[in-house]
């Protein structure tokens, strides 16, 4: 069971609010996606996601097929009971993570055949093998395998790159196991040119996904770009389905993005900064790795009300981070997590009475942006 209700535009943006239902539960959108990568949300557990609100969080085909492999996860009865989680979980099909290993690749019609980066081991991946891996994984959001070019790829690379992303849209929709109960949405590629954007969009709007991804962005380009990239592809993806930007996750970029006609976003961002002693905060980032914290005993943000800010102080937190203690990236990674969060809770409700725009200029006034 898989459905995309549209519930409300903003009247002054087009923002949109809406709802997914799945097997495994009802997502409100504009939502965003914890990263989950291999069957964790790095130091969370389901209690933590579970408090936090998480409504939906992310796999990786590429790094489940490599650990713990497929055989594991289909004894197990699927990633939902292999980690315990029974919210809905969307994998991405690999794509992203194969072709960002270079030189350790080969790219063909077929597929990908590339070395493991854990030990070198050679692997081929096709469209058939990723979706089939999904299927196994069990997720209620699947990915088509699909080729992200460089954002510096010029146009004749480009276009060839997304010309191959559809037909092998096309093979993953054939290769599908379970339709009824597992979503395939097809991945808009055409780096940087409008063009190239249109046609991927057409085509796939053609093969009537059940959702659309757009796919190729925040991978080296300008904001402004991305943001034109949007301007272009989402007023040609159809109002009654769900929309994803993959990979994006910054304050700035969820508001803009969400003010595009964007539902879904996933960023490994608030985990990776907060293992480097990073906070987001309603007043920009904080580095309380800094010696300036030693002796600040306020909290990460005065304006958040969640665990972290309302028990520790920076000068605490500060001082786990520079012992490498593991708490110190948990408590970071759990407050990162419900600012975001928190974060997108702010633009429902802002969509519901119309007051983006408000809430766009508060939040960027406040963030320094």
């Amino acid at each position: 069971m898989f459905r995309y209700e549209l519930i409300k535009e903003e009247k002054h943006t087009g923002a949109r609010l809406g709802r997914i239902i799945t097997d495994h539960g009802e997502i409100e959108t504009p939502i965003f996606m914890p990263v989950g990568t291999q069957a964790t949300v790095k130091s969370m557990d389901f209690r933590d996601l579970r408090d936090l609100n998480a409504q939906i969080i992310l796999g990786n085909t590429y790094h489940l097929y490599l650990r713990p492999g497929e055989e594991v996860i289909q004894a197990a009865g699927g990633l939902h009971n292999f980690m315990h989680w029974d919210r809905p979980i969307l994998t991405d099909s690999g794509g992203f993570q194969v072709f960002s290993l270079g030189d350790l690749r080969k790219i063909s019609e077929e597929g990908v055949q590339f070395a493991s980066h854990l030990d070198g081991s050679r692997h081929m991946m096709t469209p058939e093998k990723a979706t089939h891996l999904q299927n196994v994984i069990g997720s209620d959001i699947m990915m088509c395998f699909d080729e992200c070019a460089p954002a510096s790829a010029d146009y004749d690379y480009t276009k060839k790159s997304m010309e191959l992303t559809t037909r092998w849209a096309a093979r993953c929709k054939a290769a599908h196991e379970n339709p009824e109960h597992q979503a395939l949405f097809g991945i808009v590629q055409g780096g940087m040119f409008e063009d190239l954007r249109a046609k991927s969009a057409h085509d796939l709007v053609a093969m009537d996904f059940p959702g659309y991804s757009i796919g190729g962005l925040s991978v080296g380009e300008t904001k402004e770009t991305m943001y034109h990239m949007l301007d272009v592809t989402t007023p040609l993806l159809p109002k009654e389905k769900p929309r994803y930007l993959m990979g994006v996750g910054s304050v700035d970029a969820l508001i803009e993005g969400v003010i595009r006609g964007i539902d879904m976003f996933d960023c490994v961002l608030q985990t990776r900064i907060a293992r480097n002693g990073t906070a987001m905060t309603s007043r920009g980032r904080v580095v309380v790795r800094n010696a300036t914290y030693a002796k600040d005993f306020s909290p990460l943000d005065p304006e958040c009300d969640c665990y972290v800010c309302k028990h520790h102080t920076r000068a605490y937190l500060r001082h786990l981070i520079k012992c490498n203690e593991i708490l110190g990236a948990r408590l970071l990674t759990y407050h990162n997590l419900y600012f975001t969060l928190n974060l997108m809770e702010k633009i429902r409700e802002a969509i519901r009475r119309d007051t983006l725009t408000e809430l766009r200029h508060d939040v960027f006034r406040k963030y320094g942006i």
